[in-house]
């Protein structure tokens, strides 16, 4: 309706004269204003040197004249409001027969094929070997695979990567403070978490240690790790690397993601050099100091370091290595996006012009999207400084909390360790997604786990009420079927035929906090509706279509709630 509606109101403005008007339609805040609103008359009210209400006028009547017969039986009545916003009110017609929709497409309403055919890699997470998996990595996997699953609902085919550092001057300090503590190193029969542990206190030590001799030291390592050649280290190094992937796998499985590629610096790293070495001939990068920068400010950019005076490849080289390597394993993608903390932003800004210099292909089809802090009242965390909240103690936290919740509710074990998973997860995400990905996160555990208001498992518990009433009905033989003969829709009702445009939006706009905050809003209005009404009586006529009602609303959470990374417990 809201696209019908646009159509004519954009023919209307052609037949006044006034065309490339830019305007929008939308929802009313207020429902008892209508079902779509448009603010058209006061921006062409300019353009044809009328006040907004004439123009209101106008269109309005174009419209009750101009409308065909199949639209305006849907469309009511149009209305003028204020200084001449237009607002529109639809037929019952138009809601009852979306309800129908949703049960009848179930898990596939919302989803559209506009982008089948499409291949879109989404690079995200990227935690390194011998340092923790943090809670900044749970915002970079969090937000990457919400905008991965939004974009298969467009039906794209989506290619998960994930892009670990495993050399570089961090894996290097890490095998100082090893080398330091070598009688500390742990066996392979101590505990992965505690492995885990191990590779991050070295990583701190060999962090903060600034004499000119350790950092030699340092350097020294740094260049041995990359050229592998020496055995002592190589040995340290491949069981570090390898505890380190064994573990990020936990984590991965428990936020619900499987990637298909995993890229490592280490394998980007010459291709890297040698596409530098290749473009410094055709002067788009310049030596300076012995190392191969970038001169970003002709470009109103900044000076970065691609190869350094050692003749090793900074991140910035390998970054370009690794975004051709993209194309050579998946030469049909339509898309490349990937995901990082604000703090790389200007880094990307660079890396983004140098790309559209060296590979301009690749950088037309590359998109950068950042994203803020997680913090605690204690402020910005820092791996170097030992004070990072590893993501496995927040999530561990989180589901102990969840599991003193339902301690009392008669749950076996396997079930109710599940739910805590399940909801420890949402509630983590909820808090990440619920505002635009760019801005920092203030998150508070107590009320992240709250089953009423503002959480994911709010949005959980109403989807899992809501399938608890269709369940009891069906057992004493209510079935939900939608009356097609009914008089007035509830505004539970109105609001649901929106998640396929709010889901459109969230694709357009990369953007799934749209998503969110239609399902709260959502969650709402459905236990509005449940505390209104008596939805199971075998008594009613109207019971069945009620159940129905219930039905849809439960199948869009739970639709929703996938598209963001949120599963929906079997119970609660």
């Amino acid at each position: 309706m809201k696209k019908i509606i646009q159509e004519h109101i954009e023919k209307a403005l052609t037949k006044l004269g006034a065309t490339d008007v830019s305007f929008v339609v939308e929802h009313p805040a207020d429902l008892a204003h209508g079902d779509f609103a448009t603010n058209v008359a006061l921006s062409a009210a300019k353009k044809l040197g009328k006040k907004p209400r004439e123009v209101a006028d106008l269109i309005v009547a174009e419209l009750t004249v101009s409308l065909p017969v199949g639209v305006s039986e849907k469309v009511i009545a149009i209305e003028i409001a204020g200084p001449g916003f237009i607002n529109f009110r639809c037929s019952v017609s138009v809601f009852v027969t979306d309800l129908t929709r949703i049960i009848s497409e179930n898990k596939m309403y919302g989803s559209v094929v506009e982008r089948k055919g499409q291949k879109v890699m989404v690079e995200f997470t990227d935690p390194n070997p011998f340092k923790i998996f943090h809670i900044g990595h749970l915002m970079s996997n969090t937000i990457g695979e919400a905008i991965a699953r939004i974009m298969e609902s467009s039906g794209a085919e989506v290619v998960r990567a994930c892009y670990q550092g495993d050399v570089g001057l961090h894996v290097a300090r890490t095998m100082w403070g090893i080398l330091q503590n070598k009688d500390k190193f742990p066996k392979e029969s101590v505990s992965l978490v505690d492995r885990i542990k191990f590779l991050g206190d070295m990583y701190v030590i060999g962090a903060n240690i600034e004499t000119p001799e350790a950092l030699a030291e340092i350097a020294v390592l740094n260049k041995k790790i990359f050229e592998k050649s020496d055995s002592e280290i190589n040995e340290y190094y491949t069981k570090g690397r390898t505890w380190s992937l064994e573990y990020f796998e936990t984590i991965y499985k428990k936020l619900g993601t499987k990637f298909v590629h995993y890229f490592f610096e280490s394998e980007v790293a010459d291709e890297g050099v040698r596409i530098v070495r290749e473009f410094l001939k055709k002067d788009i990068f310049e030596e300076s100091d012995g190392a191969i920068v970038f001169k970003g400010e002709e470009f109103g950019l900044h000076t970065r370091v691609f190869i350094n005076s050692q003749g090793l490849p900074t991140y910035e080289a390998k970054e370009i290595g690794l975004n051709k390597r993209k194309f050579e394993v998946e030469p049909t993608l339509t898309e490349s996006i990937i995901i990082t903390a604000n703090e790389q932003s200007d880094y990307f800004k660079v890396l983004l012009k140098v790309f559209s210099l060296v590979y301009p292909e690749i950088a037309a089809k590359t998109k950068h999207f950042s994203h803020g802090m997680l913090r605690f009242a204690s402020g910005k965390m820092s791996s170097r400084k030992g004070n990072i909240i590893a993501a496995e103690t927040l999530i561990t936290d989180v589901e102990n909390l969840v599991l003193e919740k339902i301690k009392d509710r008669g749950f076996d074990a396997e079930v109710t360790q599940q739910i805590a998973y399940d909801v420890a997860a949402a509630a983590i995400k909820y808090s990440i997604l619920r505002q635009s990905v760019g801005g920092d996160i203030i998150y508070d555990v107590a009320t992240s786990v709250s089953f009423e208001g503002d959480s994911g498992p709010y949005l959980q518990y109403s989807c899992v009420r809501a399938r608890s009433v269709v369940g009891k009905a069906q057992e004493i033989g209510i079935k939900p079927v939608i009356d097609l003969q009914v008089r007035e829709v509830s505004p539970l009702e109105k609001m649901m035929v929106r998640y396929p445009e709010i889901l459109e939006r969230a694709r357009t706009e990369y953007a799934p906090h749209y998503i969110v905050t239609y399902l709260t809003e959502l969650a709402s209005a459905f236990n509005a509706y449940y505390a209104e009404n008596k939805i199971i009586d075998a008594t009613d006529t109207t019971s069945a279509h009620k159940v129905a009602v219930t039905q849809a609303f439960a199948q869009i959470m739970e639709n929703g709630l996938l598209v963001i990374g949120i599963r929906v417990p079997a119970k609660m």
